[in-house]
């Protein structure tokens, strides 16, 4: 598996990225793609596309919180003739390693909480990567699903985190990638 990684927007990775995207978050919580161009704008996201030969085969797209030393995945995909096949573990792991290499301390991510089948195979995942699931659930007023934060500490010496502490990072991301740009900022 080869991955490309962008922290500026890249029309042709979006290109491989987007129908994967799609196929996964269409109608779960997709960002429009005029959000996701601002997080490229206020410079706090990176879209990663892995290839296996010249296939897209997964995407995923994380937040940077810089001065916290936090990234987020905020959306991760493999493509569904591609699952079960070990790609988004070795995915998970090679982001894991771009963290570490980059300084952050700690990779988090939001999982939806309702206990469904699909929710518990996607925490289930998420843990099987070595992140741990927090009991605090979270509730946001435009969305109706209540969702749960996960993180994984990239050095030993990190202290567990709250999922009440996570979200204040979630949710400060969230404001950043709806904030407008102001000119002259690119």
């Amino acid at each position: 598996m080869n991955i490309k990684t962008t922290d500026r927007w890249d029309e042709h990775l979006w290109h491989d990225a987007s129908p994967l995207y799609m196929e996964a978050f269409q109608y779960k919580g997709a960002k429009p793609v005029n959000i996701i161009r601002n997080m490229f704008a206020q410079q706090i996201a990176e879209l990663h596309v892995a290839y296996d030969e010249s296939n897209a085969v997964g995407m995923a797209l994380t937040g940077k919180l810089t001065k916290d030393r936090i990234m987020i995945i905020d959306y991760l995909a493999i493509s569904r003739n591609e699952q079960n096949r070990g790609l988004g573990k070795a995915f998970v792991d090679a982001l894991k390693q771009k963290a570490r290499d980059e300084g952050y301390e700690q990779l988090i991510i939001e999982t939806e909480a309702e206990e469904t089948p699909d929710n518990k195979r996607r925490i289930h995942f998420w843990q099987s990567c070595g992140f741990h699931l927090t009991d605090y659930v979270h509730h946001y007023i435009w969305v109706p699903e209540p969702y749960q934060a996960m993180y994984l500490a990239l050095l030993s010496d990190s202290r567990k985190m709250t999922g009440e502490e996570l979200f204040v990072s979630i949710n400060l991301f969230h404001q950043l990638s709806y904030r407008k740009v102001k000119k002259g900022r690119n």
